[in-house]
């Protein structure tokens, strides 16, 4: 057999190979009948796909893929994953008190808000992986305290977008059972319905939409500035962030975005916000256009008009080059600077969302 069909017959079996794999369940299904409709049917959505507000690059303008990739794969220097456990505490969700308004962070960007009597759930993700290959991205050790069965039934579980960080399979499967509706972004609810959510439970919003989830409680879908999708193909579905209104407090969850003017007109039209959950880890200067780097999440806590931040996307997952405890060192520098009051708890430390609480700056005491 000549060396070109060997070669050629390797590269058929490889594709084949990951045909295969990506028909697995957890990479979700793409938007079709009426749901497609009103994607193609929506302003930001164009030649394909949805659209930032402004021209978004995947990379910077002086940034090569091939040396990203490299030094993704084969950099060395930093201290991507922390030597030691990370520290955590074990808040019991399903004893607290209706009338308490908290919250629960889970690392990343997963974390648990109860107020004004309702229980919401962000972007879970306790399967202790973020990619359809585990090994690839597993959890820091410590950071995987809590199951699907620490949770009390869920009034709305919020998914921003759908990368695999944010949208986990084996999460929201287990917890069909315990979630009473969803809202997510345009698109996202073609995976959900796939994965076994009840269609009439699904509330998917473009931005500039909102829904009541009581009768004095709002929430509202926001603009960010990122991408989307599971697969090779972007940005089929939209990315957001939101803003929760109820009768005693307006937070802003940020999902995922690089800096922009979204920021400064969400403020305009929404702020003052007590609280808002920005992303502040997994940056890098290559892709600054799609996540916030540290000098850019304190201007967007001022363009919102935040009274206090909560720095989220970090502590739990490497999917960037800098050491694991950078973002919040840096961000806790800028905050001094801003005036603006930090919230940095542990991975489930209860969080009383009157403020005024003292946290420590527990990444100090591991390597």
């Amino acid at each position: 057999m000549s060396f070109l069909l060997i070669l050629i017959s390797t590269i058929l079996l490889l594709i084949l190979l990951t045909y295969a794999f990506m028909q697995r369940p957890e990479f979700g299904k793409k938007p079709k009948g009426k749901r497609l409709d009103r994607i193609l049917a929506a302003t930001n959505f164009d030649k394909g796909e949805f659209q930032n507000i402004s021209f978004t690059p995947n990379l910077a303008e002086d940034a090569k893929m091939s040396t990203v990739l490299y030094n993704f794969f084969f950099g060395r220097g930093a201290r991507r994953k922390p030597k030691q456990p990370i520290p955590s505490r074990k808040t019991d969700l399903k004893s607290l008190a209706p009338d308490e308004n908290v919250l629960v962070w889970f690392g990343h960007s997963s974390y648990f808000i109860q107020i004004d009597g309702l229980k919401i759930l962000v972007d879970p993700v306790f399967s202790g992986s973020a990619s359809p290959i585990p090994p690839t991205t597993r959890s820091f050790k410590g950071s995987d305290v809590y199951s699907t069965y620490d949770f009390p039934d869920i009034d709305i579980l919020i998914i921003t977008h759908d990368h695999w960080d944010h949208l986990d399979y084996k999460t929201v499967r287990k917890l069909i059972p315990k979630v009473s509706a969803v809202v997510t972004s345009l698109g996202v609810g073609a995976h959900l319905e796939a994965w076994g959510y009840d269609p009439q439970r699904i509330n998917e919003l473009n931005w500039n939409e909102h829904i009541l989830l009581r009768d004095n409680i709002r929430l509202d879908c926001t603009p960010a500035r990122h991408f989307s999708g599971r697969t090779f193909k972007r940005n089929g579905t939209l990315w957001s962030s939101f803003v929760l209104k109820t009768p005693s407090k307006k937070i802003f969850i940020g999902g995922d975005s690089g800096y922009d003017s979204h920021f400064k007109n969400i403020g305009a039209v929404h702020g003052p916000f007590d609280l808002a959950i920005i992303e502040c880890g997994q940056y890098n200067p290559a892709w600054k256009y799609i996540h916030l780097l540290p000098e850019d999440e304190m201007n967007a806590a001022k363009d919102l008009q935040a009274k206090a931040v909560l720095p989220v996307h970090w502590a739990k997952f490497n999917l960037a080059l800098h050491d694991w405890d950078e973002p919040i060192r840096k961000i806790t520098e800028n905050a001094i600077a801003s005036g603006i009051p930090l919230w940095t708890p542990m991975i489930g430390e209860l969080v009383y969302l009157e403020g005024g609480q003292q946290f420590s700056k527990w990444w100090e005491t591991i390597d």
